[in-house]
């Protein structure tokens, strides 16, 4: 079994291209840090986030922009066993996060279906701008990537009936001064489980005590999230180009190829963007 000084060699040796480089160009891209920035580096346990804290570790080791990296893991009331392979975990990886208690979970689990999900997702990231707040912190960073955004963007497109896609950093509405960031954006899933392996990593999966317990009662049902990597699956046999095309397309928006669009909380529809001057934009 690989010790920690392997697996972080292996992020910029082995895994430098689809890790290391993807990491550094959405940080330039976006801007995503900046001098100074204090930085809540949050770990829910996954593989996911506790790659982005290695990633972090190495870029404070070679970054020429000077910041800070708080990392966190908010325990929203995982049972013992994925509890106990986090703190492992963290130990094995050289990760010093603080391990902060909440019972996210059992409020959650008062209630049902999307409202439980819709709840829990809430809470557990308003207790992380929270508590990274207390830390003095004036941004939390988040592993989502590459296919989490190319999902969100379907699932908005086929449930909600917009479009719309995960961002690479948003202001927070409720905390000011607090600022969320996507550093891993350019990563592939793929590339993420390729190195747990190589480096025989196994972390927790989806640890939500309400998804657990209908897959229990319901093993056949499959989340919309799930059933949209499904169809992910068969639009790349359709185009192999599918996966990319759909995360370039939220930056190949044409306006006045739309029936309608809302720009900072102003909605216009297809007879105002017609009737506008090309000058004018929105």
């Amino acid at each position: 079994m690989p010790d920690k000084e392997s697996v972080e060699r292996s992020i910029i040796t082995n895994y430098r291209s689809r890790l290391w480089s993807k990491f550094t160009k959405a940080l330039k891209d976006y801007e995503l840090i900046k001098e100074n920035d204090k930085i809540c580096v949050c770990i829910s346990g996954g593989k996911d986030s506790m790659l982005l804290a290695k990633l972090f570790q190495e870029l404070q080791r070679h970054s020429i922009i000077p910041f800070e990296a708080k990392y966190l893991v908010m325990n929203p009331g995982y049972n013992g066993e994925n509890l106990s392979m986090i703190i492992a975990n963290l130990e094995r990886l050289g990760i010093p996060a603080e391990i902060r208690e909440s019972n996210i979970f059992e409020v959650t689990s008062k209630e049902k279906g999307k409202i439980a999900c819709y709840l829990c997702a809430r809470m557990r990231r308003g207790a992380l701008y929270s508590l990274a707040r207390d830390y003095g912190c004036n941004k939390i960073a988040l592993g989502h990537h590459f296919d989490d955004v190319i999902e969100t963007t379907l699932l908005n497109m086929l449930n909600a009936g917009s479009f719309q896609t995960m961002l690479p950093k948003l202001r927070s509405t409720n905390f000011k001064g607090m600022e969320l960031i996507r550093p891993m954006y350019y990563i592939r899933e793929k590339d993420i489980v390729s190195w747990s392996e190589y480096n025989e990593l196994k972390f927790i999966q989806c640890a939500c005590r309400f998804t657990e317990k209908d897959a229990e009662n319901n093993p056949e049902t499959l989340s919309r999230r799930k059933k949209t990597k499904e169809l992910i699956k068969i639009l790349c046999e359709y185009n192999p180009m599918a996966e990319k095309n759909i995360f370039t397309s939220a930056s190949n928006v044409v306006i006045d190829k739309i029936l309608g669009c809302k720009y900072r909380g102003v909605r216009k529809n297809f007879n105002d963007l017609y009737g506008s001057d090309s000058e004018n934009g929105l």
